[in-house]
Order: C-alpha cells, then sequence, then structure tokens
C-alpha cells in the first residue's frame, strides 16, 4: 500500500509526505507525490495528518466492557473502539480485585494475544493497577480489597512476566521496594501512583526503580507539612526527576489547563505519557450508567464517575481526545503532544525500535485526522481497520 500526499508527523517536525507499507512495515518514507507501483494500492490523505498509532499504556474499557470482565470478546469491544479513536497498541488495565480476578485477566489476555480481533488495537499486556494502594487515595477502587504487597501473592502475577507492561502500586507501603525490585528486573515497568508518599519516600521507591507515576495529579500526594516544616510528595518528587515519566489525562476534566501547562514546563514533550485511563463509561452518552469491576458509575460531566459521586472513575475519552486536549488545553505543539502518545510509551516500553515513529522499518501502524482532530482511518500493520 503506499499512503500518499500527506503531512507526516514525525519525532521532530510535519514534512509532506508519503509512506511506502509492505509486509506491515514502513518500507519507504518519500515525497507527497510518491508514485504507486504496479499493482500498489493507493490511499491518498488528501493533505491530512498522518502520525505514527498511538499507544495507551493506561485504559480499562469501552462500551461497558471492562478488561475485568477477562473475556475475548470485552477484550475486542475494547481493542475496536480505540482503533476508532487512533489507538494502535494499548495495555489492559485491572483494578484493586482478588488475587484469583487479577490472575484471570492476566490468563485471558494471554490467550487473546494469540487470536485477536483483526479489526481492532493490538493488546501489549496488562497493565496492573492495584492492589497495592494508599488506603488514603483509593480513587475509584475498592477499599475493602486494597492491601500491602505479599511476595506470596505478587509472585503468582510475576510467573506472567512476559504479559504484563506495567504496575502501579504506593512505594511508601511495607514490602513495596521488594516488589519494585523484582518487576523492575523483570523489565516490568513500576509506576507510583494513588500513593501518599513522602519525598524520601518516593526516592526510596525510584532507587529501587520505580519510573513512572500514574495519571499524574491525580490520587497523588503533593506537598505539606511535616510538623513545622514542609516536604514534596509523590507529585513533586516526579516533576523533578528527570528519569520520572508522567502520565497524564489530557481531557480537560481530570487535570486543568493551568495544570497541563506547569507540567509540561517542568518534565518538557519528553517527560510526558498521554493516557486515556478510559473506563467502560468510554463510547457512552451522558447520563449512561456502567460498572468499573463491580462498582457502579455513570457518565457525568464527560468522564466517568462513581454513582455516590465519591470519585472520578476512569475517563470516557479516545486518544485524539487527548492529544487534542494537549494542544488545545496544554498549549503543546502537535508534534509534542503526538510524540507523547507514540514515541515516548514506546520508549517506556521498551519498543522504540519497533513503534511510535514514522521511519523504515517501523510497524506500519498509522493514523490518518484532520485539522480539527477527526479520525478518518487507522492503518495496524498497514491495514485499514475500516
Amino acid at each position: 500500500m503506499l499512503l500518499r500526499n500527506a503531512r507526516l508527523i514525525l519525532p521532530d517536525g510535519l514534512v509532506r509526505g508519503s509512506l511506502r507499507i509492505r509486509d506491515g512495515k514502513i518500507a519507504e518514507v518519500l515525497g507527497p507525490d510518491a508514485t504507486p507501483s504496479t499493482g500498489e494500492e493507493v490511499w491518498d490523505a488528501e493533505g491530512q495528518f498522518i502520525a505514527p498509532g498511538f499507544i495507551d499504556m493506561h485504559i480499562h474499557g469501552a462500551l461497558r466492557r471492562d478488561a475485568m470482565d477477562a473475556d475475548p470478546e470485552a477484550f475486542a469491544t475494547i481493542c475496536r473502539y480505540h482503533a476508532r479513536g487512533g489507538t494502535t497498541s494499548l495495555a489492559l488495565t485491572t483494578i484493586t480485585a482478588e488475587t484469583e480476578s487479577i490472575l484471570a485477566v492476566i490468563e485471558a489476555v494471554e490467550l487473546y494475544r494469540k487470536a485477536p480481533a483483526a479489526d481492532g488495537a493490538q493488546v501489549l499486556g496488562v497493565h496492573i493497577e492495584g492492589p497495592y494502594f494508599s488506603r488514603d487515595r483509593p480513587g475509584a477502587h475498592r477499599l475493602d480489597l486494597i492491601r500491602n504487597p505479599v511476595r506470596a501473592e505478587w509472585e503468582q502475577f510475576l510467573a506472567h512476566r512476559e504479559a504484563i507492561t506495567q504496575i502501579t502500586l504506593a512505594p511508601e507501603l511495607p514490602g513495596s521496594l521488594e516488589l519494585i525490585e523484582a518487576f523492575s528486573t523483570a523489565g516490568i515497568r513500576v509506576s507510583g501512583g494513588h500513593t501518599e508518599a513522602w519525598d524520601h519516600e518516593a526516592a526510596a521507591g525510584f532507587a529501587h526503580g520505580m519510573r513512572q507515576a500514574t495519571h499524574t495529579f491525580n490520587c497523588m500526594s503533593s506537598a505539606r507539612r511535616r510538623g513545622p516544616f514542609r516536604e514534596a510528595g509523590m507529585l513533586e518528587f516526579a516533576l523533578g526527576e528527570p528519569e520520572i515519566l508522567c502520565e497524564v489525562i489530557a481531557d480537560g476534566r481530570h487535570v486543568s489547563p493551568t495544570l497541563l501547562r506547569m507540567l509540561y514546563r517542568a518534565k518538557g514533550y519528553d517527560g510526558i505519557a498521554l493516557i486515556t485511563d478510559a473506563s467502560a463509561g468510554a463510547g457512552l452518552p451522558e447520563g449512561e450508567v456502567f460498572n468499573l469491576g463491580d462498582i457502579a458509575c455513570v457518565v457525568q460531566n464527560e468522564v466517568g464517575m462513581t454513582a455516590d459521586g465519591r470519585a472520578l472513575a476512569g475517563s470516557t475519552a479516545n486518544m485524539m481526545r487527548i492529544v487534542s486536549g494537549m494542544v488545545n488545553l496544554g498549549g503543546v505543539h502537535l508534534v509534542e503532544a503526538v510524540r507523547m502518545a507514540t514515541l515516548n510509551p514506546a520508549h517506556a516500553l521498551g519498543m522504540q525500535d519497533r513503534k511510535g515513529s514514522l521511519e523504515k522499518g517501523m510497524d506500519a501502524d498509522c493514523v490518518a485526522f484532520t485539522d480539527d482532530f477527526q479520525v478518518t482511518q487507522t492503518f495496524i500493520a498497514g491495514r485499514a481497520l475500516w
């Protein structure tokens, strides 16, 4: 296939160009008026943007289906929906639950990856979010299931290391440092989240291998007084440590424009990973009900909320909305915002040699969209999804 006459979003700028795709890879990056080879299918972008396919490291669901369903049909529904928003790769994310329920998701994902739906985003693996949280920062997770890390439990998760992309935990909990070191040594991304950590506790997590902050600003300790003195929390540690990658939900609800701009000033374009944290409410109209695990939720003010109004319950966004939010609300250049949704997560997951940029030899995962951020086509391994 030849994708021609596009504005290609490269890691360092915009160029007019075309992409030749062969065997699921980008074979050549050409000029905008490239001539097709004999028998080559042509897709004319008519001057639209073409970006690398978005990589969502943190996503729970869509259309009332949740990763916790541990069901291939649920996974397929989630992947199809988010592909419509330009996501070509994603990590299905758990919530705080019993050991058996989390293991069931991991095992179901292992099976699904062997025979995935052909018309949806690729599942990279499982992001384990919970159960090792601060009870003071539960978010929408069940307080009665939050617990400290116990080696006998997390070793069961670690036995599936090839299927796990990331784990989110509170680094201050007893037993967390041992877990962080074990998971990071196994090549699994460790992220601090749902945490009340003081500065020194966050620093200890970093020293043992924690390199990420989960949905920055949300469910995260900030500067506060300890006795007469003011001490940083997880937020300030993440903003001040160059090696910490900060996830952010730029949907205009979870984080205000001022906070988005502050994050960008602190971390720069290469220190941020855009995520949706989309719940099963994604794709549903205002007022519709859904579940986050077994927690009743509702779509309200364009986000998911617990039915009791106590907490946010994920976003209802696709990644195209998140990218547009970073541009329109955060004031970030489009090229940099796209990098936050592509190359930065690819680097975090060790996939930068295959995904995240439009270069020769990379997976031909791409999204075409208009100036007003409307997705017109998503390509996975060079195949148009609709």
